[in-house]
């Protein structure tokens, strides 16, 4: 299974490396600076998003940003590679096996994610789309990854979060069950991006991904949506956002950014998206909070905290799990 063999490659590379002696690296304040300007591009997307509902189908709103997105990308790549003067061209790695599996992934969650918006707050949305910092690490100890402690308080914190901000009721809604569905797919992605990062360019795998995304989307909203050239006519301005800002820009320096971190670094600067969806919300479409629902902010916002909390008790998912992994 892939999953699996991209974790044993993280396990190997935590024995020779132990958690608190990683490389200086994977702390850059570059790296650190780009993943959290990716989480303000997408956590703003969330607003765009939102407001595309009213003119286009999920399935090919994101269909077509992904395919500008991928078509970014490819612009940028190809500017930044091109040979100098009188230099050969260098020969391109195109890992199309890993680059679809990233693309049908995202595909997956960022139609649920789409989809979800029609039923939900945008900040339910961006805060519950976050606890993929959160099940990022549980999805490591199923895996049989060691599991420290701090994860189970971190996951509980966040649960009781979400309990909140589906406002007090014991069930969340459709769409926050959609929000939540998506966030364990962005878990998966960043999982797989993380080690497949280490061994191919991150431009190349984030265009593959963006263009198997758009197409998959595509093929999707042919079979379920209206597409009318209309549609996609009125929603010019969002789909220029979402595609060249948020995909495009967004996409790409998540790929080169986390080669210099690993998934549960990365992951807690990413889970910003929510609180900037929240404050986009608040100051574009003057979408209101309420104080439990604030309450619930701070909580998921607390148990990603606590995820990534440093601690010598672990939990181990099985027997041979036995050394430890950072973050997870």
């Amino acid at each position: 299974m892939v999953v699996r063999r991209v974790v044993s490659r993280h396990r190997a590379r935590s024995r020779a490396s132990p958690p608190d002696e990683m490389p200086l690296k994977t702390h850059s304040l570059r790296a650190d600076c780009l993943m959290l300007f990716a989480a303000l591009l997408w956590g703003c997307s969330f607003v765009v998003q939102r407001l595309s509902l009213a003119t286009i189908g999920p399935l090919l709103f994101t269909g077509v940003r992904f395919l500008l997105g991928a078509t970014v990308i490819a612009l940028l790549s190809h500017w930044l590679k091109r040979p100098a003067a009188g230099a050969a061209r260098q020969h391109v790695d195109w890992p199309w096996g890993p680059g679809s599996v990233l693309g049908v992934v995202v595909a997956i969650s960022i139609a649920a994610q789409q989809v979800g918006l029609a039923y939900t707050k945008v900040a339910n949305a961006g805060f519950i789309s976050s606890m993929y910092v959160v099940i990022v690490p549980l999805l490591s100890v199923l895996l049989g990854q060691t599991l420290r402690l701090g994860i189970i308080a971190g996951a509980l914190c966040a649960t009781v979060g979400l309990y909140f901000l589906s406002g007090e009721h014991l069930t969340l809604s459709y769409g926050d069950g959609l929000e939540l569905f998506g966030a364990v797919a962005i878990a998966l992605q960043l999982m797989l991006l993380g080690a497949y990062t280490q061994k191919h360019d991150p431009l190349t795998l984030a265009l593959i991904q963006n263009l198997v995304c758009g197409v998959v989307c595509m093929l999707a909203a042919w079979v379920v949506e209206p597409v009318r050239w209309q549609d996609v006519e009125r929603s010019t301005m969002t789909l220029l956002y979402c595609g060249v800002i948020s995909v495009g820009v967004g996409y790409a320096i998540q790929a080169v950014a986390q080669r210099d971190a690993l998934p549960a670094h990365a992951a807690i600067i990413f889970s910003m998206e929510g609180v900037f969806a929240a404050l986009a919300a608040r100051v574009f479409i003057h979408e209101q909070l309420s104080w439990h629902a604030i309450i619930g902010c701070s909580l998921v916002v607390a148990g990603c905290i606590a995820s990534q909390a440093p601690g010598r008790r672990r939990i181990s998912g099985s027997s041979q799990a036995s050394s430890p992994i950072n973050g997870r």
